[in-house]
């Protein structure tokens, strides 16, 4: 059941003889069901604000977290991947899990059909459900975090009864960089691939009971994700494991360990594997969760504006754009792809991809940030008028757009050493054409302007 009701509201328009000035307008109410929520575009707006607030926080803590972030250990070292941290899928479930339950009791393909099925049941109930889990989810994986950083400082001291660490792993051999400039730079596509996903605030506004409140408050609170989550992961996954484990993630690796499990077993804690990956498998939900909502709505919402077929337009009548959902879950059937090659060698072709993905969203939202202002100001329209600002100078958002574009140039360097590995060239920059392909196939398609 829904309704609308007539009422009117006030709008500033541009100045006229340099006043300010408004305009009342008529206009319908959303329509709302019979719960209060808005029904925008087939979307139900039903995320609370605290809901959205966790999902800004929280959302993209996933199973990678806690043991992709070895990758970069293994690469770089634990300065070099603190400071490339600081400066900037399914695959990753089946890699964890086989720490339990081996391929020969378990299939992987077994895995995929079950997360399958598993992921469309949980998105498709509703945005609703789908706040109050991520809430919950997000809670509980911010207390783990800071309960891992606590037992990592009882771990360094020697609690655990294998003696004090200290920073014995930041120098040689183990630290605190490794393999040069050539570590530094995996060290960047990972942690794009990481930082990843910070976009979600403004593809979960859509689906927001009050945006102009909620956006705001979620994107000055990325700040503190980024130093409480990945710097804070980095450094104290650095100061417990060392560099030279086989057991974390690398191309040749077929199984991995999270540096949490790794660092408190050689501290004296044994069993601390099922306690570590407990938690990854609750941050794994949340995380797979969260990325087929970003994946569902983002598609959902192309469809719209005739940018994507039809089909994943269509919504049920709980506001749920399952066709985009279902589509959105099948691509996690590519991790199937670790039957013929390492899981450690998918690992890395992953994150390469998304991460030279994530410096073209980066470079392409700035430089929609720059159109919009010039489009602002050629029209005398003053830009603190809008619900929200990004704060600082134009130059800083010139700044950021080319770095990312001299990143995304620069991050695959290490592809064309002798021998010249085309795996992983591919990965890394098959993005770029890709991209360009889409924006100007699209625009010769449908003969639009600049």
């Amino acid at each position: 059941m829904v309704t609308r009701s007539d009422s009117s509201i006030e709008v500033p328009v541009s100045p006229k003889n340099g006043t300010t000035v408004t305009e009342t307008h008529e206009y319908d109410d959303p329509i709302r069901d019979i719960s209060g929520d808005v029904i925008d575009d087939g979307l139900r707006r039903g995320l609370k604000g605290r809901q959205f607030m966790i999902i800004a926080l929280g959302s993209i803590i996933g199973p990678g977290c806690f043991y992709g972030l070895g990758c970069g250990i293994y690469e770089a070292g634990p300065l070099g991947l603190l400071i490339g941290f600081s400066v900037v899928d399914w695959n990753n479930a089946t890699v964890f899990l086989q720490f339990w339950i081996p391929d020969t009791k378990f299939p992987t393909w077994a895995w995929y059909i079950l997360f399958f099925v598993f992921f469309n049941i949980l998105t498709t109930l509703g945005v609703n459900f789908y706040g109050e889990t991520e809430y919950y989810f997000g809670m509980f994986k911010f207390l783990s975090l800071i309960v891992l950083f606590f037992i990592c400082i009882l771990a360094d001291v020697g609690a655990f009864g294998n003696g004090y660490i200290g920073f014995r792993y930041w120098t040689p051999p183990y630290g605190p960089i490794q393999n040069g400039i050539n570590g530094f730079g995996q060290v960047f596509v990972l942690a794009a691939a990481y930082y990843v996903g910070t976009e979600i605030v403004s593809v979960a506004a859509g689906e927001s009971k009050n945006p102009q409140r909620d956006v705001p408050r979620a994107t000055k609170s990325i700040l503190y994700r980024i130093l409480i989550v990945f710097i804070g992961m980095s450094f104290f996954q650095g100061l417990i494991c060392p560099s030279t484990s086989e057991n974390l993630v690398h191309p040749d690796s077929k199984i991995a360990s999270s540096p949490f499990t790794i660092g408190f077993t050689l501290a004296g804690w044994k069993s601390s594997g099922h306690f570590v990956n407990a938690i990854i498998l609750i941050a794994f939900v949340s995380a797979a969760n969260g990325v087929v909502y970003i994946q569902s709505r983002t598609l959902y919402s192309l469809a719209l504006k005739r940018k994507a077929p039809s089909l994943f337009a269509i919504t049920s009548t709980r506001g749920v754009p399952y066709p985009a959902i279902i589509f959105s879950n099948m691509w996690g059937f590519l991790g199937l792809m670790s039957l013929t090659t390492t899981a450690g060698s998918l690992f890395s072709y992953f994150t390469s991809f998304g991460g030279t993905a994530a410096y073209i969203a980066w470079a392409t939202i700035t430089f929609v940030q720059l159109r919009v202002r010039a489009a602002a100001k050629k029209q005398n329209i003053d830009i603190q008028t809008f619900p929200f600002t990004a704060p600082g100078h134009t130059l800083i958002y010139w700044g950021n757009f080319f770095f990312n574009i001299f990143l995304l140039l620069i991050q695959g360097f290490t592809v064309f050493e002798t021998p010249f590995n085309y795996q992983s060239f591919i990965a890394s920059y098959i993005s770029i054409p890709v991209f360009f392909a889409l924006f100007f196939g699209y625009k010769w398609w449908f003969k639009t302007k600049w």
